[in-house]
């Protein structure tokens, strides 16, 4: 029986980490805990195989005036959190970190690029990930993950956004771009297989497919009936918007990780659980499922 603590109770990753391994109740025992105030100081770390740390501020638009709060939630107390769990005797500890640290909205993560983050949010993660890895030794296992775009039941972000026009819309722009991303389950699986494994390292999980926009739109669709007509007259618009806005290089752009590199140390995680299909006809019904309630 190996137990795991989650710190970020209310976290997508860390809520839906915890429901994946309540599938094995002989195998896992899975605690989580509230980071939002001091006294998660008090909880005792020992006895734990692995931390899971999943706490941190993602989907909030940043400002000058909460700039610093990245910092102090994604970067230190994740660093506070680390030492205690070293100090404590915890054998592993598990970041999760972001693809946002390449500050990058297009383009290809190879092995060769460098860490360049942009944002607050991602140059909070990468400080975090540097102040973490220091404190690793022979007894004290850091596993730091940059996963892509999480997407499935519950989630936030633009998976949200495109899920509500694919519901609503008849036609869509056909650009053929490609992205990277990874289905809350898989990664579920992932982070499990890993904690099993106990490596040391970075680690970039992803789906098997690269993910078209307009794919995952046409699929969203076709689960609720309806039937999207995928055109190409918006692209010249559309490919002009993506030089002067962010947001539109993130929906229609292409940004991947080259598999050449990714499968390094987890090439032997079987955690491609679901195919791309399956993945949004699994989210799709909980959402219904979950609206029925």
């Amino acid at each position: 029986m190996k137990r795991i603590l989650v710190t970020g109770a209310n976290s997508y990753i860390g809520i839906s980490f915890e429901e994946w391994l309540i599938q094995q109740p002989d195998k896992y025992i899975v605690d989580t805990l509230d980071m939002q105030n001091v006294l998660w100081k008090n909880k005792d770390f020992s006895g734990y195989a692995t931390v899971l740390h999943v706490a941190g501020i993602a989907h909030v638009r940043e400002t000058k005036k909460n700039k610093e709060l990245y910092f102090k939630v994604n970067r230190d107390l994740a660093f506070e959190t680390a030492k205690k769990a070293k100090l404590e005797g915890v054998k592993h500890f598990v970041f999760l970190s972001t693809m946002n640290v390449y500050g990058l909205d297009k383009g290809i993560i190879t092995k060769d690029t460098k860490p360049t983050p942009k944002t607050a949010y991602g140059k909070s993660k990468y400080q975090a990930e540097q102040l973490i890895k220091e404190l690793e030794n022979e007894t004290f296992i850091v596993s730091i993950i940059r996963p892509p775009m999480v997407y499935g039941s519950g989630c936030k972000g633009n998976y949200k956004k495109l899920a509500a026009f694919a519901k609503k819309t008849s036609i869509f722009p056909n650009i053929d771009n490609k992205r990277s991303m990874i289905y809350i389950d898989n990664l579920s699986e992932f982070i499990r297989l890993l904690i099993e494994d106990q490596s040391s390292g970075l680690f970039f999980p992803q789906n098997n497919e690269y993910i078209r926009t307009a794919e995952m739109v046409n699929l969203i669709a076709e689960q609720h009936g309806k039937k999207i007509v995928l055109v190409k007259l918006f692209n010249p618009f559309i490919k002009f918007c993506m030089i002067i806005s962010s947001t539109c290089r993130k929906i229609f752009g292409s940004l991947i990780y080259d598999k050449s590199f990714i499968d390094n140390k987890s090439s032997n995680c079987k955690y491609q659980i679901y195919s791309f299909r399956e993945s949004i006809e699994r989210t799709e019904k909980r959402i219904e499922k979950i609206k029925e309630r």
